[in-house]
């Protein structure tokens, strides 16, 4: 091939951010998912107007989601008028490098709002400041109009709306549940500080406090351990289910993948806690079960990537390290408030004796497990790898994936058209074991289980976990579903934090292919069946896929890659947990069976509804 200066392109940093979007927000998505694109967005634009509040300038911010165009007010200084067109478009430009008029804030590249600017169709810039309004629009980043007032009657701030542009993103939908609960971290993280969301009013009185409370599904083995100081504010408690549960936080910003202020705070745990009991406590089974929420306010905080979910700062400020600082302070609050509460001290030294007698006496089973998983060649039998890892053990390659399938025909398709750099593959053989209601035993006891969690790393930690997407692919049939439902019960039984780190997702495949000799539709819903049906027009043909093996490679490659549809399995507080397990993967075989007869509709009952 030629390559020549010709060769050689030069990108304005307009065209760079519509050309190369993911570098500056992430995956795009649709809005199925909470870390889509479109929800950045939204965040880069409040993140503003929460530095404004952390400087002491307004205490409300109005959001309004309608139609697809979002508007964001708040309340502050406003944007000074001299300067708001450059604000929103100017790469590096903005008032947060080393100056006095932000400090601590999460916004500091100069670079989220105007990623959104030309990122969007429409987009306005508005700034009020006493008496004095400047208003600028744009059009995928390129300036339309700009009008200047005076004698305004209007509270000082600043207005920012924007449609997403769908040359970028394509068709998109916003999910409010995700826009919510991204309302509710931001009040959990500022106290004093109001949301008005579509109308309705979200404000936190006690901080991380009702962060804990509010996602905790099951009442806590004791009230939750609540400690704030300069900087810094922390929420402890243990539940009864397995795994750990962090929500961490810097300067206001959710950290979904933690970094080095989670890492020094589960460490400091474990210290504090085997210097107040004076035992040697292996730190799992003081951590194991754990609830807990962090949140520091850190100088020029420096992220792994444009989205700031994971923080890579090693010092909360020049000359003081994060591991001592958060060290230092749990040592003394923590250890302080341990001392002057015995029950919540009883009670949590009761849960660490009880995770340490359980994992002494899986102990030998473990490593029998262990040995195992090393003798089997997963590669030869049941785990088809990518070859893409991540360069560092704690840092999760985004792209990568792995899909578990059910039965050889199934995984055959998936392996034949999966992308080899990213998408791994693990085959079931047949239906898993249910482990509701099972200890921790039978992961290790069961070939399937034992071999499954060594290939996704996760029997240790779950920084280690192998792949950002763990996908549960199976048939849409009865069988299918079941498959799906055991392995659900599986991971909220023994690896929650799968689930609660928004790993886990099931993979949407189609239930009929529509074509004729011009056009070929594949159709996930009857709806999208008919819709497709009066395109193709009378001579469609229709054909009903029953499993994912009558489905060729080259045609599954439409449904792996960009045009993958998954569904995230989330868990909520909202969400009765034990009580579903309990019904649905219990002994009560008899109740299901009425539940069963009670809800059953024959075919012909659908048909005359259809």
């Amino acid at each position: 091939m030629n390559y020549g200066d010709d060769a050689i392109i030069t990108l304005s940093p307009r065209e760079h951010i519509r050309l190369r979007p993911g570098m500056y927000i992430g995956k795009l998505g649709d809005g199925s998912q909470s870390d889509d694109g479109i929800y950045v967005l939204i965040k880069e634009v409040v993140d503003n107007s929460v530095d404004e509040f952390i400087m002491g300038a307004g205490k409300s911010v109005e959001i309004t989601v309608a139609d697809n165009v979002v508007t964001v007010r708040d309340y502050g200084r406003g944007i000074p008028l001299k300067s708001l067109s450059a604000a929103v478009s100017e790469m590096n430009t903005g008032g947060k490098y080393g100056g006095t008029a932000f400090k601590k804030t999460v916004g500091l590249n100069g670079v989220g709002v105007k990623a959104v600017n030309m990122l969007s169709s429409e987009f306005t810039a508005r700034s009020v400041r006493d008496g004095e309004a400047r208003t600028v629009t744009f059009a995928k980043g390129l300036e339309q109009s700009d009008k200047w007032e005076s004698g305004v009657d209007e509270k000082n701030g600043t207005m920012i709306s924007f449609r997403v542009d769908t040359e970028v993103f394509g068709e998109y939908e916003y999910h409010m549940e995700y826009v919510e609960q991204m309302v509710k971290n931001y009040t959990y993280l500022n106290l004093g500080l109001t949301f008005i969301l579509n109308g309705e009013t979200y404000v936190s009185k006690n901080g991380l406090l009702d962060l804990v409370n509010d996602t905790m599904s099951d009442e806590p083995l004791y009230a939750p351990i609540h400690l704030s100081g300069d900087d810094i504010e922390v929420v402890i408690t243990h539940g009864a289910g397995y795994g750990e549960s962090y929500y961490s936080f810097v300067n206001g910003q959710y950290t979904s993948q933690g970094g080095t202020h989670q890492a020094a705070f589960r460490e400091a745990v474990a210290k504090t806690v085997k210097e107040f009991y004076h035992k040697d406590y292996d730190p799992s089974d003081i951590r194991t079960s754990i609830i807990a929420a962090i949140s520091v306010k850190v100088t020029d905080p420096v992220f792994e990537s444009q989205t700031k979910i994971k923080l890579g700062s090693k010092e909360i400020e020049p000359g003081v390290s994060m591991r001592q600082f958060v060290g230092d302070f749990l040592g003394k609050h923590l250890d302080d408030y341990l001392h002057k509460h015995s029950d919540t001290a009883q009670a949590l030294q009761k849960k660490i004796v009880d995770n340490e007698k359980e994992r002494k006496a899986i102990s030998g089973v473990q490593k029998k497990a262990r040995e195992m998983a090393k003798k089997v060649s997963l590669n030869n039998k049941k785990l088809r790898d990518c070859k893409i890892h991540f360069t560092d053990k704690h840092e999760l390659a985004e792209q990568s994936m792995i899909f578990i399938t059910e039965g050889n025909s199934a995984s055959g398709s998936i392996t034949a058209s999966r992308d080899v750099r990213t998408q791994a593959v693990f085959s079931l053989r047949g239906k898993p074991l249910n482990s509701y209601g099972l200890t921790k035993k039978v992961v290790y006891e069961n070939e399937e289980f034992n071999l499954l969690q060594a290939a996704l790393n996760i029997e240790e930690d779950m920084d280690n976990l192998r792949y950002n997407k763990v996908i549960i692919a199976t048939d849409a049939d009865v069988d299918g579903m079941h498959i799906r439902l055991l392995m659900t019960s599986f991971f909220l039984q023994f690896f929650p934090d799968v689930i609660r780190q928004g790993h886990l997702f099931i993979l949407q495949t189609p239930l009929f292919r529509v074509r004729n000799k011009k056009e070929t539709h594949y159709c996930y819903s009857e709806e999208e069946r008919e819709k497709a049906v009066a395109r193709c027009g009378a001579n469609a043909e229709i054909t009903r896929f029953k499993g994912l093996g009558e489905i060729s490679a080259d045609e599954f490659k439409e449904f792996i890659g960009e045009n993958m549809r998954l569904d995230k399995v989330r868990l909520t507080k909202d969400d009765p947990i034990h009580e579903l397990l309990e019904f649905y993967m219990g002994k009560n075989t008899f109740e299901r069976q009425g539940f069963i007869i009670d809800n059953l509709r024959i075919e012909e009952d659908l048909v005359d509804n259809m």
